[in-house]
């Protein structure tokens, strides 16, 4: 006999309905019943272009034709390795259109990197960026599965005064592509496309895979996420019945990357399936993210709290018309109590009748499967689940549900809750569970509490794992990678706190014998970490030891070198898990 799923945050809802009822088909499916709805509005504009509905639909169409025309079948796995531009969301939107599988990496990843995503994901077409093309070329021998390689540019997308200025300014600091690589442009990819006579449209079931994100898991080694139609549908309908003020005409800055979760899933596909407007930005500062919220007049904004606290130091916002926010989401890291105060008056003394609403989730359920109310705060929350989605906190390392108002382990059911993770049954095994009340509970791998009213507190990651700017960066995997390097014995790699980044990252280096600690092995190692760690998780400082501190058992004592580290900033370090 199953047990019963407490849920409490269910006497919350007021208003907001409490189950819903959720699309059939795929995801482009219900986004193109969108557009057929509006075929005049703007779907999304770019760098002060605008595209409709029907001009949107009709380049989704042509490029599943090219994805077709090049070779691509139903079930294959094409990779987008690009920033938030038009040409990314077509490919995304095609490649589900003719049914097969976006696998969506970041293009700052090292070569290294995007090796490894080409071939765990056996990708036979890839779609990136001209400025990114040498490190394909790079790697292109060692992907056998990698047929097509298009390459787009971002002046194609520019109107035609804005393209010349490009072309004069920033496309000068591009590489020239080689007269006879082995690509494809953009343009021409498409071209062929229009010769196509086959069948290119795949009416896939909405449980049927779609899309691979990557993520740490709960080990923190990369793994391919699975995840399906449904999962992004159903968020998109989760995240708008939690915002009841939403309108069709409402616009979202998307700063947050296609390749992620919460910008896929709430900034770009959450919008584009209710017939808003995304305005899509493909590189942001602080500085030029002030800028697009005043100039583009958007209602809805989402961001990590750096991004939060940056704002808040930028000139250009100081007498800024904020009216326009109708709904400001913080994700990615933990919001502090203290900065959501600072913002939430921000907010109010620059006219805006809203505050900084902070949510939670993984990539392993898309991105938020919890969101604070609209009508309902409480310090320190992290909110309460959507509709549909059930939270639960057990002992850490089984099923046991705790008491309301102990820690455990967070775990999360509901129908945003991944396929599981590409090719790695046993790993998706000890993260999908079913317990004892039927359901299939994700461990998420983070510790928290849940009050008697159904809300979340999100305390910290059971694993070892550092967040920069949002971003999750694992510290076993960066001393591997820095172990590779010819110059290094032993590393070992902690956060440190940083009032912009969270964390930024710091490693702590053992030469091996032959090389001194002195600038020119520095200089070594550096090179070594350009070529293969991702820019946002570079060390930004590397020190040299004789030896790392040790547990009794022989394993670098990382704590040992937190504590150190806290010690000259006189802080303390609490224990971890």
């Amino acid at each position: 006999m199953p047990t019963e799923t407490r849920a409490p945050w269910l006497n919350n809802y007021g208003d907001v309905p409490k189950t819903l009822n959720y699309y059939q088909g795929t995801m482009w499916e219900m986004v193109e019943d969108a557009a057929n709805s509006r075929p005049d509005h703007i779907a999304y504009d770019f760098m002060g272009k605008s595209t409709t509905y029907a001009r949107f639909k009709a380049d989704v169409h042509a490029c599943a034709k090219a994805l077709c025309a090049a070779g691509v079948k139903p079930g294959d796995r094409v990779t987008v390795c690009m920033p938030n531009c038009p040409q990314a969301v077509v490919m995304f939107y095609a490649i589900n259109l003719m049914g097969g599988i976006s696998n969506m990496v970041h293009p700052l990843s090292s070569e290294n990197e995007i090796q490894f995503y080409l071939n765990v994901s056996k990708s036979v077409c890839a779609l990136t960026l001209d400025q990114f093309y040498p490190k394909f070329e790079a790697i292109r021998k060692n992907v056998p599965t990698l047929k097509t390689l298009v390459i787009a540019a971002i002046k194609d997308e520019l109107k035609p005064l804005l393209k010349v200025g490009y072309s004069l300014t920033e496309g000068r600091k591009l590489p020239k592509l080689p007269k006879n690589g082995e690509y494809i442009t953009w343009k021409e990819f498409i071209r062929r496309g229009k010769g196509f006579t086959g069948r290119y449209i795949c009416h896939k079931k909405r449980e049927e895979a779609a899309v691979i994100l990557y993520s740490g898991g709960t080990t923190g080694t990369t793994k391919g996420i699975l995840l399906s139609n449904l999962n992004f549908n159903a968020l998109s309908a989760q995240v708008i019945s939690a915002n009841p003020i939403y309108s069709k005409d409402d616009k979202i800055l998307a700063v947050m990357p296609v390749f992620h979760g919460f910008g896929l899933g709430v900034s770009i596909h959450t919008f584009l399936s209710n017939a808003g407007r995304c305005v899509l930005v493909p590189r942001f500062t602080p500085k030029t993210y002030a800028h697009d919220i005043l100039k583009n007049r958007c209602n809805f904004i989402a961001g990590v709290p750096t991004l939060y606290e940056a704002l808040l130091r930028q000139p250009e916002m100081k007498n800024a018309d904020l009216s326009c926010l109708k709904g400001v989401f913080s994700g990615g890291d933990t919001l502090t109590a203290e900065l959501k105060k600072r913002f939430d008056k921000f907010l109010r003394d620059h006219g805006a009748n809203v505050v900084v609403r902070e949510g939670y989730g993984t990539t392993e359920c898309v991105t938020a499967s919890c969101l604070t109310p609209l009508h309902l705060y409480k310090e320190g929350s992290i909110g309460q689940p959507f509709a549909d989605t059930f939270y639960k906190i057990v002992e850490v390392g089984t099923n046991i549900e705790v008491p309301y108002g102990e820690e455990g382990e967070i775990c999360i059911s509901g129908p945003t809750v991944m396929l599981g993770y590409l090719d790695n049954p046993e790993e998706t095994a000890n993260t999908l569970r079913v317990h004892g009340d039927g359901r299939t509970w994700l461990h998420t791998g983070d510790l928290g509490v849940m009050d008697e009213d159904g809300f979340i507190y999100f305390r910290q990651r059971i694993k070892r794992m550092i967040i920069t700017s949002g971003y999750n960066v694992y510290p076993s995997q960066l001393e591997n990678v820095l172990e590779g390097c010819e110059a290094v014995q032993l590393a070992c790699v902690i956060g440190v706190p940083d009032p912009y980044k969270m964390q930024k990252i710091k490693a702590f280096v053992v030469p091996k014998a032959g090389y001194a600690a002195d600038g020119e092995t520095l200089e070594l190692i550096k090179a070594y970490c350009r070529k293969n760690i991702a820019r946002y998780a570079m060390p930004y400082e590397i020190e040299f030891r004789e030896s790392l501190p040790t547990t009794l058992v022989g394993k670098v004592a990382y704590r040992v070198l937190e504590e150190e580290e806290a010690a000259k900033r006189g802080e303390k370090v609490e224990a971890k898990v």
